[in-house]
């Protein structure tokens, strides 16, 4: 049995689940969620909770047993609290802003990289602490109900400009560690 795919998933006060054959919808304050599910799994409700179970003890049901419980409980979580991923923005001349419907990076490009945001994620993109008079520290707030949505977005914006491991300039993740590097050393000596 798995010890993830076992687990009760309990349903808050406010939330609707419309289970269907093998699809199920989830509603809540946050939003709306639906997901089909794999023939092999059955998800019923109990008194207030999600039950999670499968058809056989093959491989296959296993593995889709306890993914199947962590997709349902994520989509409760999601349309009652949200998840959100913050990314921090470093840099000479770095700026982040949300204009419209898009999200806006000035990233040392010759261009400015936009990102239309998807439906159901919102964006926010604030200064945080300016630590020179060019160098600013811009925070980047990513938030919606379907947390791959969130993390997909979030990862496409980290793509645009990798931290840098010698300046620590770039995208990163909040509290993500960037291993730094030294840089170069001085060949040889300036005597010679």
């Amino acid at each position: 049995m798995s010890r993830i795919g076992k687990k009760v998933i309990f349903i808050p006060q406010g939330v609707v689940v419309d289970l269907q054959a093998k699809h199920i919808l989830i509603k809540g304050p946050k939003g709306t969620l639906e997901r089909d599910i794999h023939p092999n799994i059955a998800v019923e409700m109990k008194e207030g909770q999600l039950f999670v179970s499968r058809a056989s003890d093959t491989k296959l049901d296993r593995s889709l047993h306890g993914l199947t419980r962590a997709l349902v409980a994520n989509m409760v979580t999601g349309v009652t609290d949200g998840f959100t991923k913050v990314l921090e923005l470093t840099g000479v001349g770095y700026k982040a802003q949300v204009q419209e419907n898009s999200l806006v990076l000035q990233v040392g490009y010759t261009h400015p990289v936009l990102f239309p945001l998807p439906e159901g994620i919102s964006v926010t993109a604030e200064v945080n602490k300016v630590v020179t008079s060019q160098v600013s520290f811009y925070v980047i707030k990513v938030s919606g109900a379907d947390r791959e949505a969130v993390g997909a977005f979030a990862d496409k914006v980290r793509k645009v400009r990798r931290p840098d491991p010698y300046k620590g300039k770039g995208v990163k993740y909040a509290g993500e560690i960037i291993r730094r590097k030294a840089g170069k050393a001085l060949g040889k000596s300036a005597g010679k």
